[in-house]
């Protein structure tokens, strides 16, 4: 199947660099980008689509989310992450069934399509159950089954978080024509004992595959790392051999500058979640200091109920502000910056070299913005119209692979009222354990 997309004004890169043509056009032939410019190819495509009014740019990428804590929205809320988890979420996770998952995964790709999102990265339960609506769906995924484990009589040989990712990655790493990537995971320093995480670090690094993990999200977390080690969770993480393969670490906020420096020379990618830090009050992730020591940033959500949504435009516009009032600078976060971070720099945290961008050869993950609103008017500067005035709701087409899976609010790969019917029913089973 082949599309020429017409008369769209088309964020791409030249050299680095983000450029936006005007009245321009974007061909697709297959999975691929095959043609960009201001004059119409001479090249038939099988289908036209006027874009006028439209604004064409990279599919976004979620760094860092639990897909089916959406089931645990409003949960716990104005608590510290710590009670949050303890009293709020983990007993309700533990209530979870097979079904709560899909629904919950399900309704999470919904979200994320509607919105402009082209791929995630998820850290859950049950993958072997959700990957098939990654399969259906047609959406992208790095996802890993989270690894937990408090105390030194586990038996590492029949651990089941250990058991089931390595099934997981063995069944599904690259399947969907490489739309689903299996990376390894522990959750976090304070969750996990350091006899398990020394043999999962040395299992993984023979196996190969990605990373992904949460670092210094609080100073509770960062500090009781210190007393418990005499070192940070970077310092512990690298130590133990973690970031010697490609990986992505989430939130960041207490990150020191000896962290950054480890995080910099392994190569680490930070995943900035703004709503969420400043909704569990968490802090001020060092991100400019990052991106001047040329750290990969991406940025991620978080999980549902800790956000609470999958809105990756309302990311973009929190990351560009709230480091401005912070630093007192309001040069410090540059929209292409912020852009980059939502694209680009999400597909490199995946390995995803093929995509992130708009250019010939690139994979088609494609996404339209329309302007025809009050708040998109006028447009002087465009990427600071997609920062700073866009919404999600702007969003009118998704399309992943060359395939447009959803257009003008109608879902292509997906049965929406079956999805919400099932999403209700799990939710009604998981109420009845809330507090």
């Amino acid at each position: 199947m082949s599309i020429l997309f017409k008369n769209a004004k088309i964020i791409t890169t030249e050299k680095g660099s983000m450029k936006v043509l005007e009245n321009s056009y974007l061909g697709v032939d297959g999975k691929f980008i095959d043609y960009i410019g201001t004059q119409k190819p001479k090249k038939t495509y099988a289908e036209e689509i006027d874009m006028y009014d439209k604004i064409l740019m990279p599919g976004i990428v979620n760094g860092h989310a639990h897909s089916a804590m959406n089931l645990l929205k409003g949960l716990g809320s104005d608590l510290p992450l710590q009670e949050w988890l303890e009293n709020a979420v983990w007993p309700i996770e533990g209530k979870m069934r097979d079904q709560d998952f899909v629904s919950g995964m399900n309704m999470i790709i919904l979200e994320m399509l509607a919105s402009g999102t082209t791929s995630f990265s998820d850290m859950y339960f049950r993958p072997m159950i959700t990957q098939k609506c990654i399969e259906e769906s047609g959406i992208k995924a790095d996802i890993t089954r989270v690894l937990m484990g408090i105390g030194d009589d586990i038996d590492y040989a029949t651990f089941p978080d250990r058991f089931e990712s390595i099934e997981f990655h063995k069944n599904f790493d690259g399947a969907f024509d490489d739309r689903l990537h299996v990376d390894w995971c522990i959750h976090a320093e304070y969750t996990i004992s350091e006899k398990i995480a020394a043999q999962w670090a040395e299992e993984i690094q023979k196996l190969g595959g990605r990373f992904h993990t949460h670092v210094s999200e609080t100073k509770r977390e960062h500090v009781g790392c210190i007393e418990r080690h005499g070192k940070t969770p970077t310092k512990w993480l690298s130590d133990l051999g973690f970031f010697n393969l490609p990986s992505y670490a989430a939130h960041c906020v207490w990150c020191t500058d000896d962290d950054l420096r480890i995080l910099k020379e392994k190569g680490v990618t930070i995943v900035h979640n703004p709503t969420s830090n400043m909704k569990l009050g968490s802090g001020f992730a060092p991100i400019q200091k990052a991106l001047d020591m040329g750290i990969n940033v991406s940025l991620g959500t978080d999980g549902s109920s800790s956000n609470n949504n999958v809105n990756m435009f309302e990311e973009m516009h929190l990351a560009s502000i709230i480091h401005n009032g912070y630093t007192c600078d309001p040069t410090i976060m540059k929209p292409e910056a912020i852009i980059r971070m939502a694209t680009l720099a999400g597909a490199l945290e995946q390995g995803r070299k093929d995509t992130g961008t708009l250019e010939v050869g690139k994979k088609a993950d494609i996404i339209a913005i329309n302007t025809d609103a009050p708040h998109m008017v006028p447009d002087y500067d465009t990427l600071a119209l997609v920062v700073y005035s866009a919404q999600a709701s702007d969003v009118c087409m998704t399309m992943v692979d060359g395939k447009i899976l959803y257009k003008n609010g109608e879902y292509l790969t997906m049965d929406r009222d079956k999805v919400f019917h099932d999403y209700m029913a799990s939710h009604k089973y998981l109420s009845a354990f809330a507090k």
